[in-house]
């Protein structure tokens, strides 16, 4: 039987149905956010049609909030989450990821329609947040690393200072410039000079190509470590 693995951004709901390691088959489905009732819930069930041996789910929804692993105030999730977002908390179900090689968790929240759909009697999803994923994928050696992964329309970085974090954001927004000057601003908020920094970049490159060209005029040290190849990355797998 076969495995389905699905992440979910801002516009789109990508799909890769796997046998063993060995990617299948890629969908991708893409939604207006702007627009009323434009959801992944039809596309999701077509998916959901077909029985599998495991599925996995990652959101990229920039609904998330940052926090040292075992901190256990459960219920205050949804108020942490809304310090950094807008949120409809009867449409969001509350979700938790713990990196314990960092030693931080994420509270994040996920389309309330979409995980009823996925966690039935007989299927048991397993859930986890993109930064977490991200985070468990990197290897930090120098003294001040960005590592910035970037989805369309979307992306999500991680500044280290001495192999420890020292920031998390994840962004949506419509202009590559706008990313670049959000990342640098936030960067000399927290001393972090653009000749002393390592950049590392993964993900939709093919389609962030203005930002990786803008960026590459300010950083002194910049690395594409992983792009999107087909049927390869999927949340850096």
């Amino acid at each position: 039987m076969e495995n389905l693995r699905l992440l979910i951004s801002k516009d789109q709901l990508h799909s890769q149905t796997l046998s063993a390691k060995k990617v299948l088959e890629e969908k991708v489905f893409s939604i207006d956010p702007q627009t009323p009732g434009d959801s992944f819930l039809e596309p999701l069930n077509l998916l959901l049609t077909k029985p599998y041996k495991e599925i996995e789910v990652y959101s990229a929804l920039n609904h998330f909030t940052l926090m040292p692993e075992g901190f256990q105030m459960h219920e205050l999730g949804l108020d942490l989450l809304a310090y950094n977002a807008s949120l409809e908390k009867d449409k969001e179900e509350l979700m938790l990821a713990v990196n314990k090689k960092y030693g931080v968790q994420f509270y994040y929240t996920f389309p309330k329609d979409l995980y009823h759909a996925l966690k039935t009697e007989n299927r048991s999803p397993k859930f986890n947040f993109s930064g977490e994923k991200f985070l468990n994928q990197i290897t930090v050696k120098k003294p001040k690393e960005v590592h910035i992964h970037l989805y369309q329309n979307q992306c999500e970085f991680f500044a280290f200072e001495n192999k420890k974090i020292s920031l998390y954001n994840h962004l949506d927004l419509s202009s590559e410039v706008d990313f670049l000057y959000f990342i640098l601003f936030t960067l000399s908020k927290i001393n972090f000079s653009l000749r002393e920094t390592r950049f590392h970049i993964y993900g939709e490159t093919t389609q962030n190509e203005t930002f990786i060209s803008e960026l590459n005029k300010f950083a002194t040290h910049l690395k594409i470590q992983f792009d999107n190849v087909p049927k390869r990355n999927f949340i850096l797998n």
